[in-house]
């Protein structure tokens, strides 16, 4: 869905993952996320596990939504609809205790991987999920710098299905959910975990690393989390 409004709300807890918070999730918060007006797709990720040599950022979210919109005032529209689970994607009725909701709102962009003209469907299920939180010296630059060098580099990882980007918009929040202060986002697809932990003991990964030290100024920090997508809306999709 290249172009699409990607809305993202990420639900974290000092609790270990639990099944029963993502049983609860796809029956009470999910069902009600499928029913937004304007939604033209809704994808869950739950964490997985995974080996980077070079970093290990502890556990990752309980689970992460992503609902995509044709434009902002369609993604604006569905926050304000009375089918938008806000009390319970802060925690209300979870199973799990000390829920932590944010969410963001960015501009999907795709890039084809090595030796393609065009970026395939997303329809692999195993996805290292990126994101580059504020402070930043030059937002503006830093992105331009990114989106023109990395998706490249990573393009050339082995077994690699996608490579997506996720560029910040300008939006109105009318929901009372603490803002994600993500500035940018990136994510890698592959077919399975298996392939994912070979793709990062590859080489790329140390050409990645390399790369990562001439980005500009950066002073906030970056998460990465694997994670194993299922697509919820449209049903079969």
């Amino acid at each position: 869905m290249d172009g699409a409004i990607a809305y993202f709300v990420t639900i974290r807890s000092n609790a270990e993952f639990d099944g029963r918070f993502a049983t609860w999730f796809e029956a009470g918060p999910a069902r009600a996320l499928k029913t937004l007006p304007g939604l033209r797709a809704f994808d869950l990720y739950l964490p997985e596990n995974s080996h980077d040599p070079y970093l290990d950022d502890g556990a990752g979210p309980l689970t992460m939504a992503q609902l995509y919109f044709d434009d902002v005032p369609t993604l604006e529209a569905a926050l304000v609809s009375p089918n938008f689970p806000e009390s319970a994607l802060k925690g209300e009725g979870s199973p799990v205790d000390e829920v932590c909701a944010v969410h963001s709102a960015m501009r999907t962009q795709f890039f084809p991987v090595a030796g393609a003209r065009s970026s395939d469907p997303l329809t692999a299920g195993t996805s290292y999920v990126v994101r580059y939180h504020r402070p930043v010296e030059d937002e503006a630059a830093f992105n331009a710098h990114y989106v023109e060098c990395h998706p490249p580099v990573l393009g050339e990882f082995p077994g690699i299905r996608n490579v997506i980007c996720y560029l910040p918009i300008v939006w109105r929040d009318p929901t009372g959910l603490d803002d994600a202060d993500v500035f940018l986002g990136n994510e890698v697809v592959f077919d399975t975990p298996d392939a994912l932990n070979a793709a990062l003991a590859s080489d790329v990964r140390h050409k990645l690393r390399e790369d990562y030290k001439t980005f500009p100024a950066f002073t906030g920090r970056n998460t990465h989390y694997a994670m194993q997508r299922t697509r919820l809306y449209p049903a079969g999709s």
